[in-house]
Order: C-alpha cells, then sequence, then structure tokens
C-alpha cells in the first residue's frame, strides 16, 4: 500500500488521518491510538507529514515519528537515548546515541500512562534547550580614555653592603 503523496494544499493531520484510514488493520488502530496520546500528552504538538509520508509530531523540535512497515508500527523518538525510560517501552533502534524506537507488532499494548509520560518527557528535552530571549539592554557608554600615567622617577641605586 502507497503512502498518500505529500500535498502542500492538504494539513498534515488529514494526511494522517487518511493514512491511518488506509491503513485499515492492526497498524492503523496502533498508529491511531497512539496518535490519540500523543495529542492527550502535549496539547500543543503539531503533527507534520514528512519524508514521503511519514507521521512527525513536533514541540520545539521533532518528539517522534510514526512510521509503518509490514509487521510493526515504530515510534523513533529523536533524542530518546536522553529520556528515561523507567517502563522499558523502547525496544528498538538501542545501539544509537540519540535515537530510541519502540516497534509494536500486532497483539502487544503499549502502557498508555507509561507512553504519555515518555511523550512529556521529549518534549521537556525540547524546550530545556530554548532559551527564552533576553531583554534588550541600554547601550553602554564608551569608556573615557584613561589619561597616560607620569613617568615614575628612576630609583636610585641603593648601596650594598659590603662584609
Amino acid at each position: 500500500m502507497k503512502k498518500p503523496p505529500a500535498d502542500p494544499a492538504q494539513p498534515a493531520a488529514k494526511l494522517i488521518s487518511q493514512r491511518i484510514a488506509e491503513l485499515g488493520d492492526w497498524r492503523g488502530k496502533t498508529l491511531g491510538r497512539m496518535r490519540t496520546l500523543i495529542a492527550a500528552a502535549d496539547p500543543d504538538v503539531i503533527e507534520e507529514w514528512k519524508w514521503m509520508g511519514t507521521p512527525v509530531w513536533s514541540h520545539d523540535g521533532i518528539i517522534c515519528t510514526g512510521e509503518t512497515y509490514q509487521a510493526v508500527v515504530k515510534l523513533t523518538f529523536m533524542k530518546g537515548a536522553a529520556l528515561k525510560d523507567p517502563a522499558g517501552l523502547f525496544n528498538a533502534s538501542l545501539d544509537g546515541n540519540a535515537r530510541r524506537a519502540i516497534d509494536i507488532r500486532a497483539g502487544m499494548v503499549i502502557d498508555g500512562p507509561a507512553f504519555t509520560a515518555l511523550i512529556q518527557a521529549a518534549v521537556a528535552l525540547n524546550t530545556a534547550g530554548k532559551a527564552k530571549p533576553a531583554k534588550a539592554t541600554k547601550p553602554t557608554k564608551p569608556t573615557k580614555p584613561t589619561k597616560p600615567t607620569k613617568p615614575t622617577k628612576p630609583t636610585k641605586p641603593t648601596k650594598k653592603a659590603t662584609r
């Protein structure tokens, strides 16, 4: 099954919904459930459609992608290696320095609260690097040049004590 082509006129949310409907099997249901959990975990999430038909969820940077394959629905967290995963949801891409993934196979059920916590941690990590812009400061006045110091008088040599 081909992914729908990216159409700049269609919003990403519509393309993602279309993709979920086209899958029509456990993968569509799974991707739909994970999408719902992501939106509940972060109401400010932005849905995008990138890389020739991959759903992407972002908030001050990519949170995760939602790829679908024949045997798995893969949720790849771009900064997953930096996230704590106490529930052990990450089960793929464990060797990398940046990404971690959750491969969901037919019949698997992902712990909703643990997944929600992982999404919220990813958002917190993304937003932590976004410092607030500094307030504009008044320009400083140029400093006055310092006056040259007067040369000091050479000191007279002292007599050395003789034995």
